[in-house]
């Protein structure tokens, strides 16, 4: 296998994790002021753990504004009321807590309050201008990784799709991971949040060479990098061993702590190199049906490395990267098309156990609509070009007709 040579790493300053590790908020925080503006997921407001952070932020002297209306969908006008409300209280430091959508959310509502909108100026890669108001995120759910990376994702009903705004500017000032803000999340929440994070993982791990011009503005997703391989591969293992441990036993606080830092590990890997087929196709999938991100891509996830493998006759690598992934989630065939192989089974393995639908029929989608949504897919072009092997319309449709069936063994 061909090792990359050359990588570029951008991540917060700090992150901390581990159980108790919320106990650094107020060390974190001051760095930047005392008056934080909270931005936080509607359902945390009455527990116990977010009463307890608050009330200690406010012991250390901390002035605290709360802002909890947050829709998951991000749709923009919910930002542009965000951004007004943050105004209003002119905080020093923004404070996210919660699942994906709170921690996009701030990062927007940070970058609103500099730079001014609409938030359409900034769609795709490198548009914003400069730092934003600093972020502190903690997240509850184990999946995005969005405390760690440069990209946010909003709806906008001029679109059939979500759509993403990412830069380096987007990339929290610091991260705090701390397990105990997962234990009460609910079983679906768990397990999509967490085949999202083997998501990143494996199309972090699997995705493309790409040289970089070192004279010119990077782009803020630079494909295959020295410095993230070992940290997929090594997310992978993690999520793999015990994501249906946390989703079957929610209480399993070992089975949490695994999955988090899986979800982290995942989060600075795929940070640096970008996503691929999974996540164009999820784009337009998800608008399509309401479902949840992690849903739609755990179900992808099969179908795109079937297609990869397929189209790996020509590239080798190929198939030793999806080969490697089969060895972390515990493969030890001898031949490499073999630990491919079980890669695949594996993962539709883990869908099956911790409730991921196998096909797309069973949320929804028909077979007329498959043509559009190929299409669709197709306009994410920085995701395309990050994909493995060259991803014409023609092998995305190809991908969407066997999730369709349920087959991802032909």
């Amino acid at each position: 296998m061909k090792y990359v040579t050359a990588g570029t790493l951008r991540l917060p300053p700090r992150v901390h994790f581990g159980y108790g590790s919320r106990a650094q908020l107020s060390e974190v925080l001051r760095l930047h002021g005392r008056w934080v503006l909270a931005i936080v997921d509607p359902f945390l407001i009455e527990t116990p753990i977010f009463r307890e952070t608050i009330t200690r932020l406010e012991a250390d002297g901390f002035h605290v504004a709360v802002h909890s209306d947050i829709s998951p969908e991000l749709p923009t006008a919910s930002l542009d009321a965000a951004a007004a409300f943050a105004r209003e209280h002119a905080p020093d430091v923004i404070l996210a807590i919660g699942g994906g959508s709170a921690l996009d959310a701030a990062k927007l509502v940070g970058l609103l309050v500099t730079h001014g909108g609409p938030l359409s100026r900034y769609y795709g890669e490198n548009l914003v201008p400069g730092p934003s108001l600093p972020l502190v995120a903690v997240p509850t759910t184990a999946g995005t990784g969005s405390e760690v990376t440069p990209v946010a994702v909003v709806s906008d009903p001029e679109h059939e799709m979500k759509v993403g705004i990412s830069s380096p500017y987007l990339i929290p000032t610091a991260a705090i991971v701390d397990p105990e803000f997962t234990l009460g999340a609910p079983r679906s929440v768990t397990a999509f949040a967490g085949i999202d994070a083997l998501v990143h993982a494996v199309e972090s791990y699997t995705a493309a060479r790409l040289e970089p011009s070192w004279d010119t503005t990077l782009p803020v997703f630079t494909g295959r990098n020295a410095f993230t391989e070992s940290v997929a591969l090594r997310a992978a293992e993690h999520l793999g061993s015990s994501l249906a441990a946390a989703v079957g036993d929610p209480g399993n606080r070992g089975a949490r702590e695994e999955v988090a830092f899986g979800s982290l590990l995942a989060g600075v890997a795929f940070g640096a190199t970008g996503t691929h087929l999974s996540h164009a196709l999820q784009y337009p999938i998800g608008a399509a049906t309401k479902t949840p991100h992690g849903l739609g891509t755990g179900l992808l996830l099969p179908y795109v490395l079937r297609a990869c493998l397929t189209d790996a006759d020509a590239d080798a690598e190929v198939a030793e990267r999806i080969a490697a992934i089969g060895g972390a989630l515990g493969s030890t065939a001898a031949t490499t098309e073999a630990r491919a192989r079980d890669a695949i089974s594996s993962i539709v393995a883990l869908n099956r156990t911790i409730g991921v639908p196998a096909s797309l029929q069973e949320i929804g989608i028909t077979r007329r609509q498959l043509p559009h949504l190929a299409e669709l897919a197709s306009r994410s072009t920085r995701l395309i070009a990050i994909a493995p092997v060259p991803a014409p319309p023609a092998l995305l449709l190809d991908i969407l007709e066997h999730a369709y069936t349920g087959r991802s063994d032909s």
